[in-house]
């Protein structure tokens, strides 16, 4: 087979040949979007000439996620860091936080054109004002991957888990595994809409299952420590025959602590999520019984394989179906 020439390198980027010559000699003036679709055209043809080092690192992944504070998107983080480091060079993901009570900074932060991307992934809550962002960086053709929980219900795709069937399992987990007879209630940070999925599936669970434990009531804790506990501390004054305790979200330090210092905390079937250093040791201690794993790991593969696929990068499929969550007790630990 004859090696590939500009002419099939145009063809296959869909440019001229003109751009391609400027392009793999190093002549600038051509923007950068075309430049990464020359790039990638014959790197694809296996164009057999080195190319110039100016030309690496042009395509740049951003990857935009809040609350570095917390065990899960530390974990998130520190997978795309692993799985960036055996990407090919030409492709820099670059990982950036942002303040979840903030809609205003995150749309900004959204439809910066400060340096060109060649994706976006987000792992924020949804508001309008970010979702308009999303459907205006969808509409400029950058592919967008929603990461964890959707920024926008219309445009991007979506990794995750199936977050009402992880609500039903939590529910089905303490109707069966309940001591006692009584009330559930269940916490969770309503601004994002995987924790209203996840309580849509536990509340479906109890109404098509109803019996002596019974789904009570719902609290806002804002996934913040000093909050949650709080609001449990509430919950308990006000249920003290509580029998499960269902926390859709984070903050489960806070929740533990409170578990661990009440007369009755060993007693109340606990489901929560995000396996950590704190549910761990709760695992083991008989605060918690279960917890629901989301694998932030492969989320990130899944998404960066995704975003790879649309810029050309790899022709291999990424499987669509809803990443699996872990289900793990004690005993699994």
């Amino acid at each position: 087979m004859s090696k590939p020439n500009y002419r099939d390198i145009a063809r296959h980027a869909g440019v001229g040949t003109a751009t391609v010559e400027r392009v793999l000699n190093g002549r600038g003036g051509v923007r950068p979007d075309l430049v990464a679709r020359v790039v990638i055209a014959a790197r694809a043809l296996k164009y057999p000439r080195t190319l110039p080092d100016t030309h690496r690192g042009l395509l740049r992944i951003e990857v935009l996620m809040v609350r570095p504070e917390t065990t899960f998107y530390r974990r998130l983080s520190r997978a795309f860091e692993r799985i960036a480091a055996t990407l090919d060079p030409l492709v820099v993901v670059q990982r950036s936080f942002t303040e979840e009570m903030k809609p205003e900074a995150i749309a900004r932060r959204i439809l910066s054109t400060e340096t060109p991307r060649a994706g976006l992934i987000l792992a924020v809550p949804n508001s309008p004002l970010i979702s308009a962002a999303v459907e205006a960086v969808v509409a400029r053709g950058i592919p967008v991957v929603h990461v964890v929980t959707r920024a926008s219900g219309h445009m991007g795709e979506f990794v995750g888990i199936d977050n009402q069937a992880a609500g039903r399992t939590a529910a089905f987990f303490i109707a069966r595994m309940a001591r006692a007879q009584g009330p559930v209630v269940a916490l969770c940070h309503p601004i994002y809409q995987v924790h209203r999925d996840r309580i849509r599936g536990f509340s479906d669970y109890f109404l098509k299952h109803p019996g002596p434990i019974a789904f009570e009531w719902l609290g806002f804790t804002r996934d913040e420590e000093h909050f949650s506990a709080e609001t449990l501390a509430m919950v308990l004054e006000r249920h003290p025959d509580l029998v499960g305790l269902y926390n859709a979200g984070g903050a489960n330090a806070a929740l533990i602590s409170v578990l661990q210092r009440h007369p009755r905390g060993r007693d109340i079937l606990f489901v929560g999520h995000e396996l950590t250093d704190y549910t761990r040791a709760a695992l083991g201690e008989g605060i918690m019984d279960v917890v629901l794993d989301q694998a932030p790991e492969a989320q990130a593969q899944r998404a960066l394989d995704l975003v790879l696929r649309r810029i050309g990068l790899t022709d291999i499929e990424p499987d669509r179906n809803p990443i699996r969550f872990i289900t793990i007790t004690a005993e699994g630990l």
